[in-house]
């Protein structure tokens, strides 16, 4: 007769089976996705994206008080966790997602110990990504032939997916999405395509993933589907890699998709995208904490296999964070400042609260997303002197400088991008002018999602790589809805009109859309081009009837492609 089990392996099974059960909380969120679409309950579709993003850590909460009933005090020492480690090591390599369970359990050692760096003894540690070796995800895809023409190809592929409540007109949309087919690829022969089972879900759209096949093609194409009034559509067709990218991009909020082998599932995706980081697709399909784990192995390579330095960002210094950039790498890190500069009034928990606002928003193509990291440690030598001298200046509170080393109790992470008043300085007129047009639309997407910047300066803002203006700069962000948008008062005497202040009373939260145009700091020979196209965001009528959409419940999609892509207009 065997007696009881050793602590370590009911401590492994634990931690298993509240890895196992986020995970099963995940698939039902992406199973109701579908219902949410099909209903066009807009509402449901975002309580659950703010849902999804809980789950991990209320299972894991759940966890760690069950390993301190097991263990007791040993749960805080390195012997119970070596022994834990080596007992979780095969029963994860049992599973298809096995890397993500071996981040839950690195979650669940990281919260006992808060250990600086990573401790190889009680993590499990990869130098590199944990993509398998295997097929591109071809085990996640359907193939289909393309015998009988580019609409039973194109037919095939809709109906794979056959939504509850039906097509708007199937026909047509095969008509449509044929023809915008041959438009990009004239006198190519397709011999077929491969298309992920799953579709994805996010916002007010579902989206069909795959790539065309053919002699020497092997193109993306991702179908857009949309519900604008109860029966679905084909919106759009998208067959080049820059345009599909965006849809993925680090400034969108996360799909949800059915991802049974999550490895597989993005390196099918990185073969259509191969320009786009292995940790932004985790954190495309949902699985942000493996996301972060790949993007610090991605950091540890490029420290391990380049003598690249930490220096400065570009751009102006901030006036709440110290920003810096490792030479290379495509990231750069947000530290909180110990002291904010005047005029800034905001405090260090109003900053974090902030990042954790964008974190669970619909970030609409605009916002970047921000990757938060506790107790990280870097070799001295790496950091150029002068950035040495801003960290110790400003940021001794969670930055500790010793003689071989520097270590960072909390910093944000976040994609590197040229500022705009720096990319309208250096960039041709014509490329400038494009970017200060996008600017203006970058304030109606955020506003259209609730979101108003609050510092408008241009230096808050970054252009990416596909020339998309985006915001990052979150101390002062606010709800539309939590601001008070008026009119600037007409002077009556000339005393008043000639006043150097405010001669009329104004509360915290009054917001005057009309002097925006002085704040933006838009170069003089590009201001005519931004007020052309965007003069109504000067007047405070727009943002009082966007406040009043957003109060009687109207959820504004913003599409992640262009309008010019759509194949029903007007």
């Amino acid at each position: 007769m065997s007696g009881p089990r050793p602590p370590a392996e009911r401590g492994a099974d634990l931690l298993l089976g509240a890895y196992l059960d986020y995970r099963a909380d995940l698939a039902a969120l992406t199973r109701a996705a579908a219902g949410h679409f099909a209903r066009r309950d807009w509402a449901a579709a975002h309580d659950d994206a703010v849902e999804r993003l809980a789950v991990y850590r209320r299972r894991l909460d759940a966890a760690i008080a069950g390993l301190g009933d097991l263990f007791g005090d040993a749960l805080r020492r390195k012997p119970a966790w070596r022994e834990l480690k080596a007992a979780f090591r095969p029963r994860a390599g049992e599973l298809i997602d096995g890397e993500l369970a071996e981040t839950f359990f690195n979650s669940a050692t990281r919260r006992v110990f808060s250990t600086d760096g990573i401790d190889p003894e009680i993590e499990f540690v990869s130098p590199t990504a944990s993509l398998p070796e295997a097929s591109a995800g071809a085990e996640e895809c359907d193939h289909f032939p393309c015998a009988a023409g580019l609409e039973a190809l194109l037919r095939d592929l809709l109906d794979r997916h056959r939504p509850g409540c039906g097509w708007e007109d199937l026909e047509r949309d095969v008509a449509l999405g044929a023809e915008a087919i041959r438009r990009a690829f004239p006198g190519r022969e397709i011999s077929g395509a491969e298309l992920v089972r799953s579709p994805f879900f996010r916002g007010q759209g579902a989206y069909l993933v795959g790539r065309l096949l053919g002699p020497g093609l092997h193109q993306p194409l991702l179908l857009a589907l949309t519900n604008p009034g109860g029966s679905v559509r084909l919106d759009a067709v998208l067959t080049a890699e820059d345009e599909v990218s965006i849809v993925f991009s680090f400034t969108r909020s996360y799909f949800f998709v059915e991802a049974r082998r999550p490895a597989a599932l993005v390196r099918f995706l990185k073969a259509i995208m191969p320009r786009k980081p292995v940790a932004e697709l985790y954190n495309s399909l949902g699985f942000n904490k493996h996301g972060k784990t790949e993007h610090y192995r991605a950091l540890l390579h490029h420290l391990e296999s380049t003598d690249a330095r930490f220096v400065i960002a570009r751009g102006e210094r901030g006036m709440v964070m110290v920003v810096f950039e490792l030479e290379g790498f495509d990231s750069v890190f947000k530290i909180i400042r110990d002291r904010f500069e005047y005029p800034k009034s905001t405090t260090r928990a109003e900053v974090m609260g902030k990042y954790r606002l964008v974190f669970e928003h619909d970030r609409a193509g605009r916002l970047v997303d921000a990757q938060e990291f506790e107790h990280l440690v870097f070799a001295r030598e790496r950091f150029a002197p002068d950035l040495l001298d801003e960290l110790a200046a400003k940021t001794s509170g969670t930055v500790r400088i010793e003689a071989d080393a520097v270590h960072f109790d909390h910093l944000y992470t976040e994609r590197r991008l040229v500022p705009l008043d720096v990319y309208l300085r250096e960039a041709p007129p014509e490329a400038a002018g494009a970017a200060v047009l996008d600017f203006g639309q970058t304030l109606r997407d955020l506003a259209a999602t609730d979101i108003f910047p609050g510092d408008l300066l241009l230096k808050n803002f970054g252009v990416t790589r596909h020339h998309r203006v985006v915001f990052y700069d979150y101390d002062e962000l606010c709800r539309v809805t939590d601001c008070s948008f008026r009119d600037l008062p007409t002077p009556a005497t000339d005393e008043e009109e000639t006043a150097g202040e405010a001669w009329f009373y104004v509360d915290e939260k009054d917001i005057f859309p009309e002097e925006f145009i002085r704040f933006f700091g838009i170069p003089a020979p590009l201001r005519e081009t931004f007020l052309a196209a965007h003069r109504d965001l000067l007047r405070a009528s727009f943002w009082r009837a966007l406040q009043e959409d957003h109060r009687r419940g109207v959820y504004h999609d913003v599409l992640p492609y262009a309008e010019s892509r759509r194949l029903h207009r007007g």
